[in-house]
């Protein structure tokens, strides 16, 4: 890192937080001389942010306000932070929610007219950053609301056929309860896009059409986690699709000669620089690969298999998608030195939505039968990670990866998921006939992995009456060979950072350098297996994709992965001053692949690098 601009207050910055300190101290119970129990509430207080914020939290994550009061911010870091609560007003959004950029301070709006209480907050964009303002004394009529789940979750249709066509264009559909319909971007007028379903091993052929509005540009469509021709890849910078025009996408379904595992992957825009905004936009959609019946597997299927893309998406008073994009940042210096400005640079670079869509739609509901049911998790947001748990303490049983089945099934109490992260889990809703059970995202506890998960509410199943089930709850499972064996040494390291100069702004780098297309980072050699490593070098989470093969982790931090990371994966959280081993033999095709982090702004804005595989 050659120079930090951000995070120098000013002197007067520096002498508010020496007395806002000193009152938030007296406040905590220091220095109490004169006081007595039944004294006035502070009018005003303060939450501070000091410099590493992001590791070690608000420096006053607990502050008390008379009714009526107001509180400010005060951010002394060298990024931008957010103070968000997490209750909801009647619309869904935050009952209060303001952005502090570094080296500044702000009030947070709303909070004199909060009632009495405890209001739990957090930062958006570093969800381990969590606090509680409490209101007390006199105070407004302002309250929590609870969720309300007023429509009902929709599946999309499925596509099943060798030759599927898809058409990118602009269509109205239905994403809040109430009001107009939401403008996106949309593959054949849906969003997310049609379900395409095959079995593994039948080659399907996607023709991809760009009928989107002028100024979109061309687009490029990524199928997420499939094995296939670097140029049926989704390349961000080659083989793009202009407007008007169409590109046929071959997936053989095929790996090294055999059809390929059954597997939960999901298609995608994958243009350079663009591929937040044609994300947020609406160009996603899911793809299911399925196995041959396997005697003695009975999981279940038909309409208890149900496929559930979790995102999120920010709206205006007239329920059209807010444009985070439309402010930059800038993008300066040329391919091999590029670099960002602006107030959404890195790493001040996060789209966030205020409400979770599931299938597209906000605060769903499914009814189901007292039944078991296969649920295909998926978050597709651009930023934000979920630790999904069922309100009743239901668990899980996870029993596949986005790549696969794994060797054993996981009874699992929550599943974390980052984003492009998937997980094919069963639910048994016997017993709660009658029951209203929200699957809902709750951070771990401080410190622990999951603790930047975003806290919402996301959908609710409506259990009706039990039913003829022929599922069971497996044990042991048919899952993909994994690659064995392995180099004892690793062949190539990547390393995933933040790089800023005084002079020229800032990128999020793989190995200390921005993406550039025409650049080779690593050369592999088809039909040889390699050890890779990543290493987190940045202050934040990043979640690491590479395209091309299916890979098996190794070590997680020098140790063996968890139960649930012992199948094959495409896509891996990777904490600040983490470290992860993964091993893959390459097959098939040569030519050029990504690794990147699907943080997408972290994409768009440098955290990509190509490698080429070679005869």
């Amino acid at each position: 890192m050659t120079g930090i601009l951000r995070g120098r207050p000013a002197a007067w910055l520096v002498g508010i937080v020496a007395c806002t300190l000193a009152l938030v101290a007296l406040d905590a119970g220091g220095g109490t001389e004169g006081r007595t129990a039944s004294a006035e509430p502070v009018r005003n207080a303060t939450i501070v942010v000091e410099e590493g914020g992001t590791r070690t939290g608000f420096a006053t994550p607990e502050v008390t306000v008379g009714g009526g009061g107001t509180v400010t911010v005060v951010n002394l870091d060298s990024m931008d932070h957010t103070v968000t609560s997490v209750a909801r007003a009647a619309d869904g959004t935050p009952v209060f929610d303001v952005r502090v950029p570094a080296g500044t301070s702000a009030t947070v709006p709303g909070v004199e007219g909060l009632s009495a209480g405890a209001w739990a907050f957090f930062c958006k964009f570093h969800p381990n950053m969590r606090g509680v303002i409490t209101v007390e004394g006199v105070a407004g009529g302002v309250e929590p609301v609870t969720t309300r789940f007023e429509q009902p979750l929709v599946v999309p249709s499925t596509r099943r056929g060798a030759d599927i066509r898809l058409v990118m264009r602009r269509a109205k559909v239905r994403t809040l309860p109430h009001g107009p319909r939401t403008s996106m971007w949309t593959y054949d007028g849906s969003y997310p896009g049609p379900t395409i379903r095959r079995r593994g091993g039948r080659g399907t052929e996607v023709t991809v059409v760009n009928r989107l509005p002028r100024g979109a540009g061309s687009m490029s469509t990524h199928l997420h986690g499939d094995h296939h021709a670097s140029a049926d890849d989704g390349q961000p910078t080659t083989q793009l699709i202009r407007r008007g025009d169409e590109r046929t996408y071959d997936y053989p379904l095929m790996v090294d000669g055999r059809p390929e595992p059954g597997s939960f992957f999901w298609y995608h825009d994958h243009r350079m620089d663009r591929t937040a905004r044609n994300n947020w936009r609406g160009l996603q959609g899911m793809f299911i690969v399925t196995d041959p019946p396997t005697p003695g597997l009975r999981l279940p299927q038909g309409r208890r298999d149900v496929p559930l893309m979790v995102s999120e998406r920010s709206f205006t008073a007239g329920n059209q998608l807010t444009d985070p994009f439309a402010d930059g940042p800038e993008m300066s210096g040329h391919h091999g030195d590029m670099s960002w400005t602006g107030p959404d640079a890195p790493p001040d670079d996060a789209t966030i939505g205020d409400k979770v869509l599931v299938n597209g739609r906000y605060a769903p509901y499914l009814d189901v039968s007292a039944t078991r049911y296969r649920l295909r998790l998926l978050n597709s947001s651009p930023f934000s990670s979920y630790n999904f748990t069922l309100s009743d303490g239901r668990p899980f049983l996870q029993i596949g990866t986005g790549s696969g089945l794994l060797p054993r099934a996981v009874v699992r109490s929550s599943v974390l998921l980052g984003p492009a992260q998937r997980a094919d889990v069963v639910v048994d809703f016997s017993g709660a006939t009658g029951q209203r059970v929200v699957l809902g995202s709750v951070p771990a506890s401080s410190g622990e992995t999951g603790d930047d998960a975003r806290e919402s509410a996301v959908m609710e199943f409506r259990v009706g009456a039990p039913a003829a089930d022929a599922s069971r709850l497996p044990s042991r499972l048919p899952s993909p060979r994994l690659v064995s064996p392995v180099p004892s040494k690793v062949t190539q390291t990547w390393t995933f950072g933040l790089e800023e100069s005084a002079h020229h702004g800032s990128a999020w780098t793989i190995n200390g350098r921005a993406f550039d297309p025409g650049r080779v980072d690593h050369r592999a050699r088809l039909d040889t297996v390699e050890r890779w490593r990543f290493r987190n070098t940045s202050d934040v989470t990043h979640y690491v994709h590479i395209h091309a093969e299916q890979w098996r982790t190794l070590l997680r931090d020098g140790r063996r992965p968890p139960p649930w990371e012992r199948g094959l994966e495409d896509t891996w959280r990777l904490e600040p001053g983490e470290e992860v081993e993964v091993a893959a033999r390459f097959t098939d095709y040569t030519g050029p692949f990504m690794i990147h982090c699907h943080m997408l702004d972290h994409e768009d804005h440098g955290m990509m690098a190509r490698f080429d595989v070679a005869p």
